[in-house]
């Protein structure tokens, strides 16, 4: 674009040309809207760190099982995308993995190992905080450090609702 003003020849630039500037078609983006882009990606994650975390305590026993308090078979129902804090106390077992140096035990979701869901457990009480999956369904735990015999049955189920 050029001016002119008082016989003067100015030369402006052309934002068009600009690769700096947002622009959609021909139009510049407002400033507001990438803020509300934003602040749309930002919130939904807020809420779920907001969460109080329920408490859920479980053993990763030496006998190579996961026992549940106050259940025969070792399954917990959580809420889809619920924050969770579990409490493992963790007993070694007979044998040592060496491919996982320091875990006498792991508590493993293969399909949520993106989410977080392969946690290496330490001998003694182990505290961390999971974010249950948003698809419900039944998710198999495994431990997936070679502890000893019994070691292929160590499982338990996560329901998700």
């Amino acid at each position: 674009m050029i001016v002119l003003t008082t016989n003067k020849l100015i030369a402006v630039k052309d934002s068009t040309s600009d690769p700096a500037v947002p622009r959609t078609g021909s139009r510049r983006v407002a400033p507001w809207i990438l803020m509300l882009l934003l602040v749309s990606m930002i919130v939904p994650s807020l809420y779920v760190l907001a969460q109080e975390p329920r408490v859920i305590q479980l053993t990763a026993d030496h006998d190579n099982k996961f026992k549940v308090p106050g259940s025969k078979d070792p399954t917990i129902t959580v809420k889809s995308k619920e924050v969770i804090k579990f409490k493992i106390m963790a007993h070694k077992g007979t044998e040592m993995d060496e491919k996982r140096p320091g875990c006498v035990h792991t508590f493993s979701v293969k399909e949520l190992k993106d989410q977080g869901w392969d946690v290496c457990l330490k001998e003694g009480m182990n505290e961390f905080v999971l974010v249950a999956p948003s698809k419900p369904g039944e998710y198999k735990v495994e431990c997936l450090a070679k502890c000893g015999k019994g070691h292929d049955d160590m499982a338990m189920k996560v329901v998700v609702q």
